[in-house]
């Protein structure tokens, strides 16, 4: 059974739907700015009329907190560039022909798409509102084919006496379903709950409303206490108007730093002492706390945007960078599963048939390898015995074996070289004695290294443990010597006395 991105059953159509649905209006371009005096008291009013399906006064305010914090929409920027810059490609859902074709098709026609890596951060809006739509402009020529996605403002949806998002327009307030593949609704499925509260602009309302608080008090700190006083000291035989004179005067310094005075009269300005007790200012510590707190939210940690209290290490910051690759491999999987169920499902269905499976959207978000640490590594292994072979090592690095007559770099790697032309030589037709008793060496050695890894491996099960629970390579290294004792080498020195013994015998026989 076919069913569209809620679930609900539909039928197999031959064509989409060309024409535009949710039209861009002059009204979207209004606000009611409900951010404007907000208070607690207006603030839960907004989100209990957002659970009961009325989402314009959410959306509204959510829109206006990253327009009126800077520190908020640098943090909501980061996390949603963090997933529409990422590179990304469709994988085949099999490797039978079809399905390659299929996978074909389908990245050629989104990257023919005139504005999709657009349409990644409009869908990665979801972040902050809990959800976010998006139109699909069909087009049908050869092919059905996406050649525009059109943002659609998050007021212009409402879960009013629904549980599924409709669609606000001029005629119906209460919305009207939203029409099967001519949609992409995007859930961002940060924890449970329903969409209307799913949002982290929810969390971080009640922040930057103390931060606001905080804000306003500051400013009006500085604009009384911020410039000096302007005193104006008088004789006491100065008449009347020597008195309003004066008076005229310092206000006049206020706005024009000029002013005329008698003889009689004086001014001082006193500078403000510091209503602020030493270095510690309220108003900034409680908002550098909301940006601490919003970062948290957003990002999942604080050292990669707030340096003010930075006093990790550098290996802190990395476990914090780890955290917020967390959430980009999140969001990025909950972006892929959205594109893949309700814009691949439909561009396959209407040109290859709606029982074809479907090839998916996959983002590469893979965090970049530390080489030098890992070639560190295999140093040190190869140093204490550790079999590695030329195909594991380069597999590992992604680097090609080099082929026969190509230039080596480095004397090892000539060597290298030398012995993968060597087994690249077709084999000898003579088969004199001699080739015979180099073949039976070169099995010898085969077989004394094939009856040795049993041994290596207990040998080497200390050093495997320590790297297994080590931290870093630091400590690995300056435990080496203490697990040395523990390295059962006799049972590897019998097998190495038995091999050697093995072959000067067979060379004598040989060569007797």
């Amino acid at each position: 059974m076919l069913v569209d991105q809620f679930g609900n059953p539909v039928k197999a159509e031959g064509r989409p739907e060309t024409r535009t649905v949710a039209a861009a209006s002059l009204r979207d371009r209004w606000s009611g700015y409900p951010s404007v005096g907000l208070t607690p008291t207006r603030l839960t009013e907004i989100f209990l009329a957002a659970d009961q399906g009325a989402l314009q006064a959410q959306a509204e305010l959510f829109e206006e907190m990253e327009e009126k914090d800077a520190h908020l929409a640098s943090i909501m920027q980061t996390r949603r560039l963090a997933v529409a810059s990422l590179e990304w490609r469709i994988e085949a859902a099999g490797e039978d022909p079809r399905e390659l074709e299929i996978a074909q098709f389908v990245e050629e026609r989104l990257r023919a798409t005139v504005n999709f890596q657009e349409a990644l951060l409009d869908l990665m809006d979801a972040v902050g509102k809990g959800y976010s739509l998006v139109e699909i402009d069909w087009q049908v020529q050869e092919y059905a084919a996406p050649v525009y996605l059109r943002w659609v403002h998050p007021k212009r949806v409402t879960f009013w006496q629904s549980l599924e998002p409709r669609l606000v327009d001029e005629t119906r307030l209460d919305g009207k379903p939203l029409q099967p593949w001519k949609f992409i609704f995007h859930r961002h499925k940060a924890r449970s709950g329903h969409d209307t509260r799913a949002g982290v602009l929810r969390v971080l309302a009640w922040m930057y409303l103390l931060k606001n608080y905080a804000l306003k008090d500051w400013a009006a700190f500085n604009e009384i206490f911020g410039m000096p006083l302007r005193l104006g000291k008088y004789d006491s035989s100065a008449s009347q108007a020597d008195r309003e004179a004066l008076v005229t005067a310092i206000r006049a310094l206020g706005s024009d730093a000029a002013g005329i005075i008698s003889k009689n009269t004086e001014i001082e300005f006193v500078e403000a002492a510091g209503r602020l007790s030493g270095n510690y200012n309220p108003y900034q510590v409680l908002a550098e706390f909301c940006n601490r707190e919003m970062s948290k939210a957003v990002l999942g940690q604080t050292l990669t945007t707030d340096t003010t209290y930075a006093t990790g290490t550098y290996s802190a910051a990395k476990v914090h960078d780890r955290v917020r690759s967390d959430l980009i491999e999140a969001d990025a999987e909950g972006l892929a599963a959205t594109l893949r169920a309700q814009l691949i499902r439909p561009l396959v269905g209407f040109n290859f048939g709606w029982e074809e499976p479907l090839p998916h959207f996959v983002f590469d978000y893979g965090e970049e390898e530390d080489y030098k640490a890992t070639a560190e590594t295999y140093e040190i292994l190869s140093r204490m015995g550790m079999p590695l072979t030329l195909e594991h090592v380069a597999a590992r690095f992604n680097l090609p074996l080099p082929e026969p007559g190509q230039e080596i770099v480095g004397g090892v790697g000539r060597v290298a070289a030398k012995a993968v032309a060597l087994t690249a030589l077709p084999p000898t037709r003579w088969d004199g004695p001699v080739v015979q008793a180099q073949t039976e060496l070169e099995g010898l050695a085969q077989r004394a290294a094939a009856a040795s890894a049993e041994v290596v491996g207990r040998l080497l099960r200390p050093v495997q443990t320590l790297i297994e629970r080590g931290d870093s390579l630091e400590q690995i290294r300056d435990e080496l010597l203490q697990v040395y004792p523990d390295l059962a080498v006799e049972e590897l020195a019998e097998l190495i006395y038995q091999a050697s013994l093995l072959a000067y015998m067979r060379g004598r026989e040989r060569r007797d």
